[in-house]
């Protein structure tokens, strides 16, 4: 009597397509971005994600929806030339010192940047609470330290940050048109941007008074 073969199959990955079936599901089900290694940790052993999302992204080129990447996660969002279709049902009022966009934006095009580099690029001190304020809103984190003196925390810009712009990464930053039409800078020179490091003390305190409302749908 000859011993019955293993069943392998109990072990094998499913196929592609359904695995493609897999990572559509979770993405659509959840709210974040998803990372390939969540994803790894969420579908049966075996499954490759990272090639199903390169089938699903070819598979949404061209529809509504599209498979975005977002710094290290996935996640589909509006195709960008029918966002003028969605309808806003809530608007989140985000209001922001003069000071706390210019440092985002040093932050943004600078990272990772320590508190001494901004305040050296900006002229000025950073209070702690417009970086706080930053922090809350989830579009700064706190970096890896410097292997410098004192070994001073940088500050990078969040996934957060690069979802609500529409951004994959850092790299993608928009100009300074981009910026202006987007509301986020007045028809002048930024600081971090074109002339660093020319606002005053005395500017400073005006900024704090300064509001500009961002809008969040």
């Amino acid at each position: 009597m000859t011993d019955k073969p293993a069943n392998d199959s109990l072990f094998e990955a499913p196929p592609m397509a359904e695995q493609e079936r897999m990572v559509e599901a979770i993405l659509f089900a959840t709210a974040e971005p998803v990372s390939v290694h969540e994803l790894i940790g969420r579908m049966p052993h075996g499954c490759d994600p990272a090639e199903a999302l390169v089938y699903l992204r070819k598979r949404y080129e061209g529809r509504g929806v599209h498979l975005v990447k977002i710094g290290d996660a996935w996640a589909f969002r509006t195709a960008s030339d029918l966002g003028h279709l969605m309808q806003k049902e809530i608007v989140e009022t985000r209001k922001l010192s003069r000071a706390a966009i210019e440092t985002l934006a040093i932050i943004a095009y600078h990272q990772p940047a320590t508190r001494a580099e901004i305040e050296e690029i900006r002229g000025v001190s950073v209070s702690r609470g417009t970086v706080d304020q930053l922090i809350e809103m989830e579009w700064v984190r706190l970096g890896r330290r410097r292997m410098t003196p004192g070994r001073p925390v940088t500050f990078v810009v969040t996934q957060e940050f690069l979802d609500h712009f529409g951004l994959e990464n850092a790299r993608d930053l928009p100009g300074l048109k981009e910026l202006r039409a987007a509301g986020l800078l007045e028809n002048r020179p930024a600081p971090g941007l074109s002339q660093l490091g020319q606002t005053s003390q005395d500017e400073e305190d005006e900024e704090d008074d300064d509001q500009t409302e961002l809008f969040e749908d």
